[in-house]
C-alpha cells in the first residue's frame, strides 16, 4: 500500500480500475485515518460477461416486479452510490471505527470543478488486465435506472 499521508485527502481516479480491488484498497486507506475522494466513479469497471453481471445484480439487488414498491429493497442506482456501497462492504461498518472511516469517503461522478486534476492519482494495484470482459459502473447504473444528465 502506497503512503499518501501528506495531510491532504487522497484523490483517486477510478477510470479503468476494478471495483472490488479499488474498494479494498480505499478501505485500507480509510481505516488508517486518511480521507479519500474518488472521482470518475462511473468509469470503474466490473469484470465478466455483461449478461452474467446483470443476472447477479438482479439476484443481489432483489430486482423484481411483484409486490409493493414500498416494501422492496432499496439500492443505489447512481454510480457514486454503487461505489460508496461497495467500499462500505469492505469496512467494519457496524463498529464505530468503520462508521468514522466511511465518513471520510467522498465519491464523485465525473471530476468536480474544485479538484486539481494534477493531484489525482490512480491505484496501480487495482488496474484491470487487458483482454478481460468488462462492464463499466456507469453502464450498469443506466440499466438499473440511473438517468444521467448527459444526453
Amino acid at each position: 500500500m502506497a503512503d499518501f499521508s501528506d495531510g491532504k485527502p487522497l484523490l483517486v481516479d477510478a477510470t479503468d480500475l476494478m471495483l472490488g480491488r479499488l474498494a479494498s484498497l480505499v478501505a485500507k486507506h480509510l481505516l488508517s485515518g486518511e480521507s479519500v475522494t474518488i472521482v470518475n466513479a462511473e468509469n470503474a469497471v466490473i469484470s465478466g460477461r455483461k449478461q452474467n453481471i446483470l443476472d447477479e445484480m438482479r439476484i443481489i439487488l432483489g430486482l423484481r416486479n411483484k409486490g409493493s414498491k414500498k416494501k422492496s429493497p432499496k439500492h443505489p442506482r447512481r454510480p457514486d452510490g454503487i461505489v460508496r456501497r461497495t467500499v462500505r462492504g469492505m469496512l467494519p461498518f457496524d463498529k464505530p471505527r468503520g462508521k468514522e472511516a466511511f465518513g471520510r469517503l467522498r465519491v464523485c461522478v465525473g471530476t468536480p470543478t474544485g479538484i486539481d486534476v494534477s493531484t489525482v492519482r490512480t491505484l496501480t494495484e487495482a488496474q484491470r488486465h487487458e483482454g478481460t470482459r468488462i462492464m463499466t459502473i456507469g453502464d450498469l447504473a443506466r440499466i438499473i435506472g440511473w438517468q444521467s444528465l448527459e444526453v
